[in-house]
């Protein structure tokens, strides 16, 4: 099963990716100081761009909704603002390329583009788990909620015969370590791919953001707030099949392919790779910018937004409905046990390409 082959709900409907990232957007908002920082002490503006005049940014994954372009001219800002300290008298173009797979709504991303915008668009349709650019043609990369997703689910997840086999469960949240450590080698997997295939195509010198969700060292995936969404949609799935609704079949061969690292993981897989420094490395909490008590019928809207097209593939568009009903039942409950969650679970990096 490969992951983002499933893309976020388009359009601007209810259930629309694009009505239903305000959760996103505050996390956002979060990184957004610490990347305006990054650029500034980081970033070689004149020297990057001193070829051609221009400079290249890709935004992988998640190429969809407003927050896109809130994220994309806040970074062409502070580029702006770095050439100028750097007395650079060239005027200097942009030109962003949006990445996410082929079945992305890139046609509601195109007409949501900014009047006025000052700088070049381009899509850029292909996973971001491989090549998607020339060698060396980029200056800067974003990516944001977007690594979490692996390529494929775990092949042991679904063999009857692995001390892996996740029977009754969609996740690793409180699955067995064998569980986890497969999640963990197929992610592990995925980011040599994507390490390597960034290593080619950034320019010496040249940045890379990452912010995704994350596991700080020593806790359990049940205490950060998506493990404890997964294991109460789990439980609305485990309900569903005692009514009738799931079979049991269907759900044993069904895992969620998405996985939280934590900051020594990445660390690692940096350091193997051998292409980049790490600048920064840092966990926030993706809520501290929003007033007043989290919403969490507003945080089941938005994750099902992003995450129904998935559902839908396996189990069909009937069961959707009550699916997300019987997760928002849980509300209560799950807004009590997240009291007790760690809240600093994004992970904010910074890569400079040696």
């Amino acid at each position: 099963m490969e992951a983002k082959a499933f893309p976020m709900n388009g359009g601007d409907g209810a259930y629309s990716y694009t009505k239903n990232s305000h959760y996103q957007r505050a996390a956002s908002y979060v990184a957004k100081e610490m990347i305006e920082e990054a650029i500034a002490d980081k970033f070689d503006v004149t020297r990057l761009s001193s070829s051609s005049n221009t400079i290249r940014i890709a935004d992988l994954g998640c190429s969809v909704g407003p927050n896109t372009f809130i994220t994309t001219q806040n970074l062409i800002e502070s580029m702006e603002r770095k050439r100028h300290s750097q007395d650079c008298t060239k005027m200097t173009e942009f030109h962003l390329f949006f990445n996410d797979h082929a079945s992305n709504d890139f046609n509601t991303l195109f007409n949501s583009l900014p009047l006025g915008r000052h700088y070049f668009a381009a899509g850029v349709p292909g996973s971001f788990h491989g090549r998607l650019f020339p060698k060396s043609s980029l200056h800067f990369v974003h990516s944001s909620y977007a690594l979490q997703w692996l390529s494929k689910v775990p092949e042991d997840l679904l063999d009857k015969s692995s001390p892996a086999w996740n029977k009754g469960r969609i996740h690793y949240t409180n699955a067995s370590e064998q569980v986890a450590n497969a999640y963990a080698n197929q992610f592990a997997k995925d980011m040599e791919v994507f390490l390597d295939a960034r290593a080619d195509e950034i320019a010496v010198g040249g940045m890379m953001v990452v912010i995704m969700p994350a596991l700080p060292d020593g806790v359990r995936p049940s205490q950060i707030m998506s493990g404890l969404f997964y294991d109460f949609l789990e439980q609305s799935v485990v309900d569903m099949v005692k009514t009738g609704s799931i079979s049991e079949a269907e759900v044993d061969s069904f895992n969620l392919p998405l996985y939280a690292p934590t900051p020594k993981v990445m660390t690692q897989l940096v350091q193997s790779n051998g292409g980049f420094s790490i600048e920064r490395m840092e966990l926030t909490d993706p809520s501290s910018k929003i007033v007043g008590p989290l919403n969490i019928p507003a945080v089941v809207m938005h994750l099902r937004a992003g995450l129904e097209g998935i559902f839908t593939k396996h189990f069909g568009s009937e069961i959707i409905d009550e699916l997300y009903e019987r997760t928002l039942d849980k509300s209560a409950e799950f807004s009590s046990r997240l009291e007790s969650c760690c809240k600093a679970t994004q992970l904010f990096l910074v890569l400079k390409r040696k």
